[in-house]
């Protein structure tokens, strides 16, 4: 029997301003190595490059329809979705969150040790999408949600 599961294999961000997102992502850790740009200059798609599986893709407000007779801005969608970034450590949730703060970017839940036993940080992109960063998961920092959660 052949296996017909779907794999993710690509985030694609659709940017307002993707000189800025390049900015944000390559400093969460993402690397972009060759951006495209028209022949005016202007920026209008970046493709990561990851041995670790889905590739994150970039694309301006002005190519995405190239692709996508379908694109429109939805700005009713802000905040449906985390896109989850793996870090070495607890501590370098802590370090990226301060590097990405201090860099003017927003966090929207500070880092705080989770009730699933890892460091857990969101913060946003320039484009208001929620960027989880989270450190492995320590079984033994484990602990129960709040009772409001389980009743």
């Amino acid at each position: 029997m052949a296996d017909d599961g779907a794999v993710l294999d690509q985030v694609n961000i659709i940017s307002s301003d993707l000189r800025r997102s390049l900015d944000f992502y390559r400093r969460l850790g993402a690397p972009f190595p060759r951006p495209l740009e028209n022949p005016a200059g202007e920026l209008f798609r970046a493709s990561s490059e990851s041995e670790a599986g889905a590739q994150l893709e970039l694309d301006s407000a002005h190519f995405a329809p190239v692709w996508n007779a379908g694109w429109a801005r939805r700005t009713d969608l802000a905040g449906r979705i985390v896109l989850g970034f793996r870090l070495a450590t607890r501590e370098a949730v802590d370090e990226r969150v301060d590097q990405l703060t201090s860099a003017g970017y927003r966090a929207l839940q500070p880092p705080f040790d989770a009730f699933w036993g890892a460091r857990y940080a969101i913060v946003e992109d320039p484009d208001g999408i929620a960027i989880g960063l989270m450190s492995p998961i320590d079984p033994t920092r484990r602990t129960r949600p709040t009772e409001e959660w389980t009743g």
